[in-house]
């Protein structure tokens, strides 16, 4: 069965694939900067959400235009979750929105994908921090804390590393900065039309999560969406009273019985696939928000839901995707960072950590600018 896969399943063994892979990054990283400069006060989040879905759907557009059956667009919609909101926040329009306002800490999610093959970004930033205004105390600590955990993760995910230590990784970086990484969140290897494949990083595992989860070994020619998301609290995630608006089909089958379920799921696989999409991208958002319901009751889609760390605390996330190739591992999606910005009294103290941190990192295909 694996020679039969190793066979029909595209790698970045190839080059037209390695093509693809880094078109979608280079759209996914410019629109990145175009939100980033969204990022002010008075702006809605919801509007964020919709710019961002826009605009990867019109980069997406432009490439292939020939090849009408090649299926391309959004691998995943712009999230935009502020403060100790800790990811998945896409409002819809009959839904509360957020404004923004100084000293919000914001965290951009979003993907694309060009014949299925994905790229995915996450970044965090500061509304209103410059040179001028820095960041100090907690979102200080827990920005610096993220990124150096994602850096540090960057230096591991590569042929002939391993999950577990990533994960163990991660959790002495977050600490050094007395944080915390958000518990149970999981980077995924990606792979054609799919956003979570097999293998999976996890971060701060609960006893159950860490014996459940299965140790696998990082090899050659594979791909992953490293995603490090670090709290300035406990690092649990819980869920309030937001609705979720982003899901995925699975692979389930069942016969639906009302006519907007059915609708729903036709036109979520037609438009999206396996993609995961946004109920804001329907043609009709309250008959897909009557739709949703039995697809989710019995397992058809999968949602992301939205969660959240406790009042008063900070959440950053950065994601980058990570091509494993023969002459090393290669980043492909990354926002800007000045680091002088974020002012704290803490850093790595670890030796292991600092000479990690300190080694050469992978190559890192920059957007051009």
């Amino acid at each position: 069965m694996a020679d039969k896969e190793e066979i029909t399943e595209p790698t970045i063994a190839q080059d037209l694939v390695v093509t693809k892979y880094k078109m979608a990054a280079e759209m996914v990283n410019k629109v990145l900067l175009k939100l980033i400069d969204k990022c002010k006060p008075g702006e809605s989040v919801l509007s964020i959400c919709e710019t961002g879905d826009q605009l990867l759907s019109e980069e997406t557009g432009k490439v292939f235009k020939k090849e009408k059956e090649m299926r391309k667009g959004i691998a995943f919609p712009t999230c935009v979750s502020v403060n100790n909101c800790i990811c998945h926040f896409s409002p819809l329009k009959s839904e509360p929105d957020y404004i923004l306002k100084d000293g919000d800490m914001v965290k951009l999610d979003l993907g694309a994908h060009v014949g299925g093959f994905i790229a995915v970004v996450a970044h965090t930033v500061v509304v209103g921090a410059s040179k001028e205004n820095k960041v100090t105390g907690r979102k200080a600590d827990v920005i610096r804390a993220a990124h150096c955990a994602a850096e540090a993760a960057l230096r591991l995910v590569k042929p002939g590393g391993d999950n577990n230590s990533v994960t163990d990784t991660i959790q002495k970086v977050a600490e050094q900065f007395k944080c915390k990484p958000v518990e149970g969140m999981l980077s995924h290897q990606l792979k054609q039309f799919r956003i979570d494949g097999e293998k999976s990083i996890i971060q701060n595992p609960t006893e159950a999560q860490r014996k459940e989860h299965e140790k696998c070994e990082f090899e050659v020619h594979e791909v992953y969406a490293v995603d490090v998301l670090v709290s300035s609290g406990e690092g649990k995630g819980r869920e309030m009273d937001t609705r979720t608006t982003v899901y995925k089909k699975t692979d389930e089958m069942y016969q639906l019985k009302m006519k907007a379920s059915r609708a729903f799921i036709s036109e979520s696989d037609k438009k999206f696939g396996n993609m995961p999409f946004t109920l804001r991208s329907f043609e009709d958002e309250k008959k897909a928000r009557m739709g949703v319901v039995e697809c989710v009751n019995h397992k058809l889609v999968e949602p992301f839901t939205v969660l959240y760390e406790k009042e008063g605390e900070y959440v950053a996330q950065f994601k980058f995707t990570v091509l494993l190739m023969p002459t090393g591992s290669h980043k492909i999606t990354s926002g800007p960072i000045d680091l002088d910005i974020y002012e704290t009294s803490l850093e790595v103290e670890d030796d292991s950590l600092k000479t990690l941190l300190n080694s050469r990192s992978s190559k890192s295909s920059r957007v051009k600018r």
